[in-house]
């Protein structure tokens, strides 16, 4: 019995040994695995993985921008750490990106659906969509799901759409799908309905709002599916970052700031007038380039992007030089006989006097609105253009008066249609004002900027170099491939 009992007291003081040298290291080992959102914080620094389209990501005069970019950058603002954006080779590789540790989280404009909840966890919902049919306005054949029967339905390989067509092709419609891969993204596909190239492609509710003004040939015909939500995605299990996306969520919801980034890019896209944009594009082609030059001579003198300023020359006379107002502006910038006078035209009707004197003066209105940030600025300067500074003026003493901010354009656009009443303009030092001209006015300019925008990108895309080719061959070898170099900011 001595020696069981010796026998025991020896295991046991063995194993205590053990204890002591190895349970420290676990605890310390387990304890120094940061989670995502430490080690986010400890390197100060957090990476998105997006896509590169006019929803989530691009880059204008090299700025990266976006309605995903925007609200990945205002997240890391919350954080208090820089922002990074990976972008995988295919769309297809939005997950397998985040798994192999290219990002922390993706905003990428993806639904939230059963099959990806086994791959990642979601945020909150904080966007909603339906996919819906895009047609030629031309056809008339397709109007309902049933119109389908027989049709051909071109989409890009690997996505939703693609899913939700065969689940209609299981319950009965008679469709073919075709699915193609590569490079071809949802919105190419759009612009080859418009040219009429295929007959019906699948998008996204505000996909397709936004490419009707790039081709106003199409038509939005009806929905093929449920409402969707769109989250943001985190590795299984990263549940403290996880918590800070959704409490951010909820911040930006309730302080307005998703409200602001929600309306810099889908404000007024449900706003169509066909025939408007139409002439639009036609004039971009037969009227743009006579004054193209002038119009970029005349931005790079005062400090403007020439396509907002052929923009907003567009809003004044469609390019028509020898264009004169009822009211008795003159020229293709539509200028009174005082401002002529006041930037020293001799003569409105000759259209480089005009662009170079019409862009001083929104010059001299952008440096007397400096308390407002840039782009509110610039908005409250064209406003201005329109309607005159004392009406700006006028409408910024009642914002303050309802305790709004009178240098934020979105307040001013609650304001100035009010000097319409007489309970309003009677008080005002400068009176009546038809209000909601200058609000129409600029945000008809802000989707012909867009437009114009688009068009660049559009032809930048055209010029694909020889590597960027050879990438796009790369598709058809697997979609774990991941394109290392395609890292920005």
């Amino acid at each position: 019995m001595v020696f069981y009992s010796k026998k025991v007291d020896f295991k046991w003081k063995k194993t205590v040994l053990v204890l002591l040298i190895f349970l420290p290291v676990f605890f310390f080992g387990f304890h120094s695995r940061e989670n995502a959102l430490e080690k986010i914080i400890s390197s100060g620094e957090i990476t998105v993985i997006t896509w590169n389209n006019a929803h989530c990501y691009y880059s204008y005069r090299n700025n990266p921008i976006g309605f995903e970019y925007d609200l990945a950058r205002a997240f890391s603002d919350y954080l208090g750490v820089n922002l990074k954006v990976f972008i995988p080779l295919t769309r297809s590789d939005l997950i397998h990106a985040l798994d192999n540790g290219y990002g922390d989280f993706i905003a990428a404009s993806m639904s939230i659906t059963p099959s990806r909840k086994k791959l990642v966890d979601f945020s909150d919902a904080y966007f909603n969509n339906q996919q819906v049919a895009i047609i030629n306005k031309k056809n008339y054949q397709i109007k309902t799901l049933r119109d389908l029967k027989g049709k051909t339905i071109y989409v890009p390989l690997g996505t939703l759409y693609e899913e939700r067509l065969r689940q209609l092709r299981d319950d009965g419609l008679d469709i073919n799908i075709k699915s193609v891969g590569g490079h071809t993204s949802t919105e190419e596909l759009i612009r080859m309905v418009a040219e009429n190239e295929i007959e019906v492609t699948i998008a996204d509710s505000n996909i397709a709002l936004l490419n009707r003004r790039y081709y106003p040939d199409i038509k939005i015909s009806f929905p093929i599916g449920d409402t969707q939500f769109l989250g943001w995605a985190v590795k299984k299990g990263e549940n403290h970052l996880l918590n800070k996306i959704n409490e951010f969520i909820k911040q930006i919801k309730k302080n307005r700031n998703y409200e602001k980034i929600y309306n810099k890019y889908y404000s007024d896209t449900e706003i169509f007038d066909y025939v408007d944009l139409k002439k639009f594009h036609i004039r971009l082609k037969n009227r743009l380039p006579k004054y193209k030059e002038t119009i970029q001579r005349a931005a790079e003198t005062y400090g403007f992007d020439w396509k907002l300023l052929a923009a907003m020359i567009y809003q004044e006379s469609h390019f028509n030089p020898g264009a004169i107002s009822f009211t008795g502006v003159r020229g293709i910038m539509q200028l009174t006989l005082d401002t002529a006078k006041e930037v020293g035209i001799t003569n409105r009707l000759d259209p480089e006097q005009s662009i170079m004197g019409g862009t001083k003066y929104l010059k001299k209105l952008y440096t007397r609105f400096d308390k407002a940030n840039e782009e509110d600025r610039l908005l409250i300067s064209l406003a201005s253009y329109n309607v005159g500074k004392g009406h700006i003026l006028d409408a910024q003493k009642i914002a303050m008066q309802r305790n709004l901010d009178p240098n934020s354009w979105s307040s001013l656009k609650q304001i100035l249609p009010l000097l319409r009443y007489s309970r309003y303009y009677k008080k005002s030092r400068y009176g009546y004002c038809r209000g909601t001209e200058p609000v129409r006015y600029v945000t008809r300019i802000l989707t012909y900027y867009d437009i114009l925008k688009r068009e660049e990108i559009m032809d930048q895309d055209r010029e694909i170099p020889a590597q960027e080719q050879a990438l796009t061959g790369t598709y058809g070898q697997g979609r774990n491939n991941i394109n290392e170099s395609m890292i920005f900011l």
